[in-house]
């Protein structure tokens, strides 16, 4: 009795040793931040200005364009889980995740650019090449950003670990989106001197040549661990780590609303202070100040240490809410305005900080209750896959919501119908969407505080593990 006790006390205490000594150094988690800010400076574009770009630069409707983008976004979503399922599958010397971020950065920077670029195309054509590229540039994002949160819980196994090495990626990834909404518009001024098509080919090509180059750097300085023991994972042993995997359900379905909402507001912007508010020039003046919610996401380990994870979502989830009301009453007042629009960009900012770290944590819940470790596939769904497919209904509803109020982007002068269609789906259709996943990660609150239970048993079977393998 007492040898089994002291065998089991000799695990512990090696499943200790082995959390105690599983640091990632700080150099490694800004080049792993580098992958999400050479994301978002390329896709942060596409998700803010796609459907204006579509409609008062590349020259096609607002119906037209609102379907595209949820088509290309449909495609994208079943890409997610392919993606996952192909990361699962990946067996190499640079591990499961680490090789993709070389082999898609290429493909990813020339399909975004070509995306932005309008052909002497005209009609039906021209249309397919929209659309064409449209998933051809999301699908490589999808093949580039899945791996950013799937890599994670392979580069460390301390909880705060991951959630430090995940605040600086958000935060570095906020730098990305910065550079993305507020320069790219005045940027592909300066270069088009009159040709708006010419100016955003040229703007966005240069912002993909620094996307490639960050992603590169973050692929050389990588390192996952333990990838010796990995094992390649079949599609059943995928789908299998969701069985009763209730945490992973719940981040998968509020990170959805998440993003749906932010797409809607983010989609309708551009048209807001264009014509709401009387001013192309604010689109880019309010977009720098989303810089703003790094104040957030830098401080969201401080308010995870006494809110904990599900409190911390559920306070800037509020908070997000709380700036586009504050918006909606601000009316024509431009400096009421930006107060509450620096609000909501905190809040959303940091809520998008705390969904990406919390998908990793639902991989070890999947691995202790199904005995299967599906990196790639879990948060495969659980972050590219919401993000897909959140923007590609939060585009579609925007555009929806635009033409049902009568929206003509050849009018410089928009009905009263069209003004109260857009204030509406700007500040108030994301209230709406945000508060499903504001309740959503209040039920969460029962699974994160089963945690210590998950942690603390995996530790002890990685160790029996460990020593198993040395005895062999």
């Amino acid at each position: 009795m007492s040898s089994n006790a002291s065998h089991v006390d000799s695990n512990t205490a090696s499943a200790q040793a082995l959390l105690a000594n599983d640091t990632l150094p700080w150099h490694r988690k800004i080049t792993y931040g580098f992958t999400d800010m050479s994301g978002n400076l390329l896709y942060c574009i596409i998700s803010s200005y796609m459907l204006y770009f579509f409609t008062n630069v590349f020259g096609l409707t607002v119906g037209t364009a609102g379907v595209l983008l949820l088509i290309g976004r449909i495609f994208d979503a079943i890409g997610a889980p392919v993606m996952g399922i192909l990361v699962d599958h990946t067996h190499s010397k640079y591990g499961k995740s680490r090789p993709w971020f070389l082999w898609m950065s290429l493909p990813f920077a020339v399909f975004v650019w070509l995306l932005f670029t309008t052909p002497a195309l005209s009609g039906t054509a021209k249309i397919i090449y929209a659309g064409v590229m449209y998933i051809l540039a999301d699908l490589s994002y999808t093949a580039m950003s899945t791996p950013i949160t799937s890599v994670l819980p392979n580069l460390t196994s301390s909880t705060d670990g991951r959630m430090q090495a995940n605040s600086v990626r958000l935060v570095l990834g906020n730098v990305g989106n910065f550079f993305a909404v507020t320069f790219i518009i005045p940027f592909a001024g300066l270069l088009g001197n009159g040709n708006q098509q010419r100016g955003w080919s040229l703007a966005v090509g240069i912002y993909s040549i620094v996307a490639l180059i960050l992603l590169l750097i973050a692929f050389f300085d990588m390192r996952e661990k333990n990838i010796e023991s990995e094992k390649v994972i079949t599609i059943k042993e995928s789908l299998k780590a969701t069985k009763g995997n209730w945490p992973w359900v719940l981040i998968v379905v509020a990170n959805l609303a998440y993003w749906t909402a932010f797409i809607v507001r983010n989609a309708s912007m551009p048209y807001y202070f264009q014509y709401n508010m009387g001013s192309t020039g604010l689109i880019s003046f309010f977009n720098g100040f989303t810089i703003i919610q790094v104040i957030g996401m830098a401080s969201v380990p401080f308010f995870v240490k006494y809110m904990h994870k599900w409190g911390t979502t559920v306070f800037m989830l509020a908070l997000t809410m709380v700036g586009q009301a504050w918006i909606g009453f601000a009316g024509a007042n431009t400096t009421s305005a930006l107060i509450g629009w620096c609000i909501a960009c905190i809040g959303s900012g940091s809520a998008c900080t705390m969904f990406f770290a919390m998908v990793g944590d639902t991989v070890d819940f999947g691995e202790w209750k199904t005995g299967v470790r599906a990196n790639g596939f879990l948060t495969a769904i659980g972050a590219s896959f919401c993000i897909q497919m959140g923007s590609g209904f939060g585009s579609f509803i925007a555009s929806m919501l635009l033409k049902g109020f009568g929206f003509n982007a050849a009018d410089k002068t928009q009905t009263a119908s069209s003004l109260s269609g857009i204030s509406f789906t700007f500040v108030w259709v994301p209230i709406i969407i945000y508060a499903i996943s504001l309740i959503l990660m209040i039920v969460y609150r029962k699974w994160e505080n089963h945690e210590p239970v998950v942690k603390a048993d995996l530790a002890e079977r990685h160790a029996q593990d460990a020593k198993a393998a040395a005895a062999n």
